[in-house]
C-alpha cells in the first residue's frame, strides 16, 4: 500500500481533490470525496478477491483514489469528468512509482469506469465499475425520490 498511501499525499491529487470539494459544497446528491473513493477501493477489493483476480492491492487502490479525479473539470467546462481523469491521473501515478504497463491499466480503468458495456469484466476495469456503483446507499439517502439513477441502478438493499 505503500504506493497508494504516496498518492494520498501528492501534491496533485491533494490540490485536485480540494477543487472536487469545492465544486461539491453545495451538492444534494452524492459526492465524490475521500468517503466514496474509499468505499469504492474496498468493494473493489471485495470483488478482487471474491473473483481470484489477483490484482495488487496498490493497482486497486491507485484506481479507485483516482476514478473521480477530474470531477471540477466537468463542472466547470463540461468535459466528461472521466476523460479529464485521464489526462491528470498519470502524472500522479508516475510521482508515486507506478509503472508505465500499471499506468496503462489504471488509466484505461478512470476513462472506462462509467462504461456499463464493461460492467462484467472480470478484470480492474469490470471491478471498478462494479464498486462504483454499490459504492451508494441509496437506501439511506435523503434525495434518493429526487435522485435520476434509473431505480434498477439504485441500491436499495445491503449488497457490501
Amino acid at each position: 500500500m505503500e504506493r497508494a498511501n504516496k498518492i494520498l499525499n501528492h501534491d496533485l491529487f491533494i490540490a485536485h481533490m480540494k477543487k472536487n470539494e469545492a465544486a461539491e459544497a453545495e451538492r444534494s446528491f452524492c459526492r465524490h470525496n475521500m468517503s466514496h473513493l474509499l468505499d469504492v477501493a474496498r468493494i473493489a477489493m471485495i470483488l478482487n478477491l471474491e473473483e481470484g483476480l489477483d490484482i495488487p492491492v496498490d493497482v486497486v487502490y491507485a484506481a479507485a483514489l483516482l476514478h473521480d479525479i477530474g470531477r471540477h473539470v466537468q463542472y466547470e467546462d463540461g468535459t466528461p469528468h472521466e476523460q479529464a481523469g485521464v489526462k491528470i491521473a498519470p502524472a500522479i501515478l508516475k510521482g508515486c512509482g507506478y509503472s508505465d504497463k500499471e499506468t496503462d491499466v489504471i488509466i484505461n480503468t478512470i476513462g472506462l469506469h462509467r462504461n456499463e458495456e464493461i460492467a462484467e469484466n472480470h478484470d480492474l476495469s469490470g471491478i471498478l465499475y462494479r464498486a462504483d456503483k454499490a459504492s451508494r446507499p441509496c437506501f439511506a439517502c435523503k434525495m434518493e425520490k429526487d435522485c435520476d439513477w434509473k431505480r434498477k441502478k439504485k441500491n436499495l438493499s445491503l449488497r457490501y
